[in-house]
């Protein structure tokens, strides 16, 4: 009965070809199909022109010549921009935790530079995806602004309320180093910017 069993496996397996045969039958990419690949998977940047990157290098210009030129931490133009972006997110945030609600404007004026990164990112477009980044990164001289006034409680509110930041350090027992967590924050920022500048400069290398 056994032996039976066996024969009727054997009948019903199919068959696979030899050794060397089966070998065959996988097709393996050639070697110029490999290096094809590989150099798809590094171009997932489009090429950075040089019209490109002088358009990119005259809007950095202006941008640091108005970080340099406005108050300490507030770009005039873009943290407007950002302030937006920052009271939006109280509300949303507020709507899931009221105990996370001071940190919903930080988070919400993070997000949107964010998103904005991946976007072009997934699309490859090298020099948008670096506005982007620089954007971000300037976003934390705001932060930074606004954690030094932790103690001080000197800058205005939009609608009044609680100070962000003077909550938080005092959640985290921290309120004390308000300026020293903000300097190094502000030396972030800016080492940021620097690292991005210069992965642009590698990508037009």
């Amino acid at each position: 009965m056994i032996n039976q069993g066996w024969r009727r496996l054997e009948k019903l397996r199919p068959a696979l070809p030899a050794g060397p045969v089966f070998l065959k039958s996988i097709a393996f990419p050639a070697g110029d199909q490999m290096g094809k690949t590989v150099s798809m998977n590094e171009s997932r940047w489009e090429p950075v022109t040089a019209r490109g990157l002088a358009g990119f290098g005259i809007g950095l210009a202006v941008f640091f010549g108005l970080v340099f030129t406005s108050e300490s931490g507030f770009v005039f133009v873009v943290d407007h921009a950002n302030l937006l972006f920052h009271e939006a997110g109280h509300p949303f945030v507020g709507l899931f935790s009221q105990r996370l609600e001071p940190y919903g404007g930080t988070i919400g004026q993070l997000v949107f530079p964010v998103v904005l990164a991946v976007s072009f990112w997934r699309k490859g477009l090298a020099l948008s995806f670096a506005g982007s980044l620089i954007w971000f990164f300037e976003n934390w001289l705001n932060i930074a602004r606004y954690m030094a006034d932790a103690r001080a409680l000197e800058l205005p509110l939009l609608g009044g309320g609680d100070h962000d930041w003077n909550t938080i350090f005092t959640r985290w027992n921290v309120l004390q180093y308000d300026t020293q967590i903000a300097g190094a924050l502000r030396i972030s920022a800016w080492t940021g910017m620097a690292l991005v500048c210069a992965w642009v400069l590698w990508r037009t290398w």
